[in-house]
């Protein structure tokens, strides 16, 4: 997989981006329309073609199609990417994203407990596996976009109360979490004689919050593009079993949804990954997870300023001997997640300004839209992972370094999050 974050015609960040978008989507909603929520329950055949794919039913799905294509396309446009690409492969991606809908809505399958996004994800990596994606097809896949915009309507749906008291029990969970975490991924490399370029990206992205903390820090210490595609690579696989296996143990173990969630959200690597993983096991752990995940990812511009000073005062340079970047207090700005104002701007929105006849109106055409944002993420990440990348280029010692840092992560985490939000 090739992590590449140079783009052409770039009018936002993608942060920001997702920020407009979404708020484009939440004011449309309040001021001109809201969108029926289309079915996709069924037992029979007969149902799925009489209901399912019915003409009234087709015709929602539509509409919602033809917004969240629009919202895309708009994403792309900001953001300087490939428009044509996306043009061209998006109305696939959708069908794709449409039927694991439609196989999460049989009654069997809804009996257990599967969420759309674990079929999403599942489809993406059937195909992955099995072919070359066209370029045109891979343009369209802007997984991180599509991610935050749910992010950003995630906001119209949880309460401000909830996010300063999960958000401050977060913040304690996290700084521990991040401190000790780092520190014991980036012995187990130097122990096992990993080069310290690959050890800081690799013990960020297992600490922070996987991709954007990888990147980051890559950013931070100019590091190796080829590195930082493995720690990609690593952080999205990995996700996968972890977001489908820790609902089931927190389960077995008799965990609280609160508790369950801010397990989630410390560990899990990816925003996306954390937010299936807590709807698989309700709307308070989702809520909790994802406030927790926030409050980890808000620590990401502190740590990229101090990787910065630290690569900087002594003395590093890239492997192409190019010295890195002077740290500055904008390299906090410049890395914090602006996509997190998102979504705090929503929740206050719907917690205090809006009435409440009209946040009962328009909460459920949201969360509809919300839930298909993250389908299309989920599966665009099962298009985007090819297993066979984690052993490149002799990558197999940072691999089980990584699997060890995150083994560490879970328990401290489960520790932590039972002390705390039990």
């Amino acid at each position: 997989m090739e992590v590449s974050t140079q783009k052409s015609h770039v009018l936002l960040h993608e942060d920001w981006a997702s920020v407009c978008i979404g708020f484009i989507i939440i004011f449309l909603a309040i001021g001109l329309f809201v969108l029926p929520a289309p079915e996709h329950g069924w037992k029979t055949f007969s149902d799925l073609f009489g209901a399912v794919f019915s003409g009234g039913n087709l015709g929602k799905i539509t509409a919602q199609f033809l917004l969240v294509f629009a919202g895309g396309a708009l994403g792309v446009v900001l953001t300087g990417g490939k428009l044509r690409y996306f043009l061209q492969g998006f109305p696939l991606l959708f069908l794709l994203t449409l039927f694991a809908q439609v196989l999460a809505g049989n009654a069997q399958v809804k009996a257990l407990n599967l969420e759309a996004v674990i079929f999403s994800l599942l489809l993406g990596l059937l195909i992955r596996q099995l072919f070359n994606l066209p370029a045109w097809f891979s343009g369209a896949l802007t997984t991180e976009l599509f991610v935050k915009i749910g992010l950003v309507l995630l906001g119209s749906s949880v309460i401000f109360t909830d996010i300063l008291k999960n958000g401050t029990l977060g913040l304690i969970q996290s700084l521990v979490v991040v401190l000790s975490v780092w520190y014991f991924s980036y012995w187990v490399c130097k122990r096992w004689k990993i080069d310290e370029e690959l050890a800081f990206m690799l013990s960020s992205a297992v600490s922070i919050c996987g991709v954007s903390a990888a990147i980051a820090t890559a950013g931070a210490i100019n590091g190796d593009s080829k590195k930082l595609s493995f720690v990609v690579s690593l952080v999205l696989i990995v996700a996968i079993p972890m977001m489908i296996f820790m609902p089931m143990i927190a389960n077995y173990l008799g965990l609280s949804q609160e508790v369950t969630g801010a397990w989630l959200g410390g560990t899990i690597d990816t925003s996306g990954a954390v937010v299936a993983s807590g709807s698989m096991v309700g709307e308070k752990a989702l809520e909790v997870s994802t406030i927790v995940k926030f409050s980890q990812n808000v620590l990401l511009g502190v740590a990229a300023f101090f990787i910065s000073i630290y690569w900087t005062l002594t003395g590093k340079k890239t492997e192409d001997g190019i010295a890195v970047e002077k740290p500055t207090v904008k390299i906090i700005w410049d890395r914090f997640p602006k996509f997190v104002l998102g979504f705090l701007v929503a929740s206050l929105i719907f917690s205090f300004i809006l009435t409440p006849d009209t946040v009962k109106e328009v909460k459920g055409h949201l969360k509809n839209i919300q839930t298909l944002w993250f389908g299309l993420a989920f599966t665009s990440i099962g298009l985007e992972t090819k297993f066979s990348d984690l052993f490149k280029d002799g990558f197999r010692k940072p691999f089980w370094a990584f699997i060890l840092a995150q083994f560490f992560n879970i328990i401290i985490t489960l520790v932590l999050a039972y002390f705390l939000f039990r």
